[in-house]
């Protein structure tokens, strides 16, 4: 960029600093607390039509009062105040105006954390912030698969690749810094990327159709969700069963399902079966997840027409699940008279 054109942006910016500023300082002294500078200019990304990124926390909501949107200069400005969860996204703030000291500690305190946490190596903190991305880009590929024209299966399909490329960023636990317009360059520059995450990623953007693109995005959602199981696998320690972790799961199994399970069979009620069915599969992926039990797949057992086998095979679940107990040298906390119960209950 020329330094003529340069030197009047910086000029331009110093105004506009300047007069957001004197306006909190004459408007709001005790209601905005600190005004930060994130964005193109602080990255030296910018170029001639870059707005100010400005960060404004309040101290009270009549801070609000100074957010405007406005055009000057042919460029678009928005002026808005955010919380101050927002600076503790944030690595790095260049503060502008600050009304008092501990307002400067908090966000140095913030911006550090924030820090700390980048600087951890990659583990289970990150892949869980990276799962929750995730699973909000499985929703929004249900919306793209139910949309209904070009238009909204073109942002849904931006919401997913929105929240996937999230989650990669956490599965590698660094925040880009350098905006939208670096955004897929530094991604490819991360140490764990999907398989053909590039080709992948620009079939979505490219993609002209509705099936294309529905088909596009489930190659590439697919893919996320295959690096975050395999970085899981291998990053966190999986639990391992024992006396004390098993307590109670297997009769939790039992007064939840089994008996629900006997009386939907018995009366040929589909809708009650597979609504059990599920419930069990839920549960049991949670003491595999959560306990280390082996995983016992019982859903590829239900068939509707055909509720008895559905039972028998849930039965033999129940089995499996019980040698877990045995593995361990758990009992299962069964009494056959309330004599036995209360003894055991009041520990008599």
């Amino acid at each position: 960029m020329d330094e003529t054109i340069k030197l009047k942006l910086y000029e331009k910016n110093e105004r506009l600093i300047n007069m957001v500023i004197e306006r909190a300082k004459r408007d709001f002294p005790n209601d905005i607390a600190v005004i930060g500078l994130v964005g193109s200019f602080t990255t030296n990304e910018y170029h001639e039509k870059s707005d100010l990124d400005f960060i404004i926390v309040n101290y009270t909501d009549d801070g609000w009062k100074i957010a405007t949107s406005f055009i000057f200069d042919d460029v678009g400005y928005d002026i808005y105040c955010s919380s101050w969860e927002r600076i503790s996204t944030l690595t790095h703030l260049q503060v502008l105006y600050c009304a008092k000291p501990e307002y400067m500690d908090k966000i140095n305190h913030l911006l550090g954390k924030k820090r700390e946490e980048l600087s951890e190596p990659i583990g289970e903190n990150c892949i869980n912030r990276a799962k929750k991305y995730i699973d909000i880009a499985k929703q929004k590929y249900s919306d793209l698969v139910l949309a209904e024209n070009i238009g909204e299966a073109k942002y849904a399909s931006g919401e997913m690749l929105h929240n996937l490329c999230e989650g990669i960023m956490n599965i590698n636990n660094v925040c880009i810094v350098k905006g939208l317009q670096k955004l897929f360059e530094e991604l490819l520059k991360l140490q764990y990327l999907p398989l053909d995450f590039e080709n992948n990623y620009i079939s979505l953007i490219e993609a002209k159709s509705i099936n294309e693109i529905q088909s596009a995005a489930f190659v590439l959602l697919k893919s996320v969700v295959n690096l975050y199981s395999k970085i899981r696998e291998e990053l966190i320690a999986k639990p391992t069963p024992t006396f004390e972790n098993l307590r109670g799961t297997y009769e939790e199994l039992w007064c939840n399902y089994r008996n629900k399970t006997l009386r939907s069979t018995s009366l040929n009620d589909k809708s009650y079966t597979f609504l059990i069915a599920r419930g069990a599969q839920n549960y049991l992926d949670e003491m595999t997840e959560t306990r280390g039990t082996r995983k016992i797949d019982i859903m590829q057992y239900y068939d509707a027409d055909n509720l008895e086998q559905y039972k028998g095979e849930f039965l033999k679940a129940m089995d499996e699940y019980l040698y877990e107990y045995e593995k361990v040298g758990r009992n299962v906390e069964k009494y056959d008279t309330f004599e036995e119960l209360y003894k055991a209950f009041m520990k008599i």
